[in-house]
């Protein structure tokens, strides 16, 4: 990797080369990672004030191409790095593609620190131990199909929340549904094959609700903000399960009070939630790129559903005092357009949402941006989208889920407060 000894560096926002101030930047935090950009030349900027594309190494023969950041969790990014890539080029795998620059020395990342990251420090997770717990784990519990999901997810795919499970504490995945009812551009466990690879399989069969109850329970025993989520990059929609998950949660608050029973869900199936909420759910989570009808449809793709519905799943949640989250997909020069940052601020307002998680969206930005509506509206900036957020009386802003604290199931802001 060089340092190159005359061009400054660039970010990009949208389809936008742009200059990146010393303001927008934060020094390399732990856990991230460095990565090249396959057949990305880098963009730099001249002292002159000119956008320079580089084909060639100034150091030595042959091509030269762009550096990216992958960020750890507890950060939000604030630009992608600048490079331009041939037509013919297959897409970039789903990584979080971050700009990178280097200052007297030293590597930093166009990103802000959005929650504490300490419980989802690279630091905490794949331990020498962690084969033995497995191990200890599936000889306790051989039939449970989930649990043997959960450990291929844990060692294959270094899944945190899995790993929790086996680990007996905080956010423990348990995935429960093989369908879902979108099909999102970025999907992490389903993709067409003449797009880029899936990061992971989908499970391919339904769990009974005696072997969730098994794993949730046991974790949620545990106490110290223990948290099982339904809901895992490993599935599709959990709603598309609300039998099954509506008698799981029955089996395990007969079995203990203690803990937060959460599901991440992209709240399209409105009766599915309303079932499950009912049912004792403690927080949910609804994904969500756009507040705004055309932008949400080219991303995700629904079927027989709309942003109608997810409003109506949320509204549904707040109203049986579920803690209800929005899951933010969150990607510079399209979540913090002007227009977007209107919509979602109305949604947000008028649902009573407690909680708005920001998620760097890993996706290959020329994809996104073949797909998504074109738009001349003013770009405000991801510190600016993060900004207005926070002056929404009663909101939090962060990244993380978190576990229900006593009398906030119960908490409801009225919708326009």
């Amino acid at each position: 990797m060089y340092d190159h000894h005359s061009l400054r560096a660039a970010g990009r926002t949208g389809e936008r080369i742009v200059e990146v101030a010393g303001e927008e930047m934060e020094r390399l935090p732990e856990g991230a990672s460095l990565v090249l950009i396959p057949g990305g030349a880098p963009v730099g900027l001249t002292r002159t004030g000119r956008f320079t594309l580089l084909e060639h190494n100034p150091w030595s023969d042959g091509r030269v191409f762009a550096v990216a950041a992958l960020l750890p969790q507890g950060y939000t990014r604030t630009l992608l790095p600048s490079y331009i890539r041939g037509k013919d080029e297959k897409p970039l795998p789903l990584l979080g593609y971050t700009a990178v620059a280097c200052r007297d020395g030293e590597l930093y990342v166009a990103a802000k620190r959005t929650d504490d990251p300490r419980r989802w420090d690279p630091a905490r997770y794949d331990s020498e131990d962690l084969p033995a717990l497995i191990k200890e784990r599936l000889e306790m519990h051989p039939e449970n199909r989930i649990l043997r999901q959960l450990a291929r997810c844990s060692l294959d795919y270094r899944c945190f929340t899995a790993q929790n499970i086996f680990y007996g504490r905080w956010e423990g995945g348990i995935p429960v549904s093989p369908s879902c009812n979108a099909r999102c551009l970025g999907c992490i466990s389903l993709q067409p094959a003449q797009c880029c690879p899936s990061p992971q399989s989908r499970i391919d069969f339904k769990p009974t609700p005696r072997e969730v109850a098994e794993v949730a329970v046991s974790h949620l025993k545990n106490g110290n903000g223990a948290m099982v989520s339904f809901g895992q990059g490993c599935e599709g929609e959990p709603a598309l399960a609300c039998g099954t998950v509506v008698e799981a949660i029955g089996r395990v608050r007969a079995a203990t009070d203690l803990g937060t029973i959460n599901m991440n869900s992209n709240g399209g199936y409105t009766a599915g939630v309303t079932e499950i909420c009912r049912a004792g759910l403690d927080a949910v989570r609804i994904s969500l790129i756009s507040a705004r009808e055309e932008t949400y449809r080219a991303y995700c793709r629904p079927s027989a559903f709309s942003l109608t519905d997810i409003r109506r799943s949320i509204e549904a949640a707040v109203a049986y005092g579920v803690y209800t989250s929005l899951n933010l997909l969150v990607f510079p020069g399209l979540t913090d357009r002007e227009g977007e940052v209107d919509a979602l601020l109305e949604l947000v307002r008028e649902t009573g949402i407690n909680l708005v998680q920001l998620r760097n969206l890993n996706i290959d930005p020329d994809l996104l941006f073949q797909h998504l509506p074109g738009t001349g509206e003013n770009i405000i900036g991801i510190p600016a989208l993060i900004k207005a957020l926070n002056e929404v009386p009663g909101l939090a802003v962060g990244s993380f889920s978190r576990p229900v604290r006593p009398g906030e199931r119960k908490a409801r802001r009225l919708p326009g407060k």
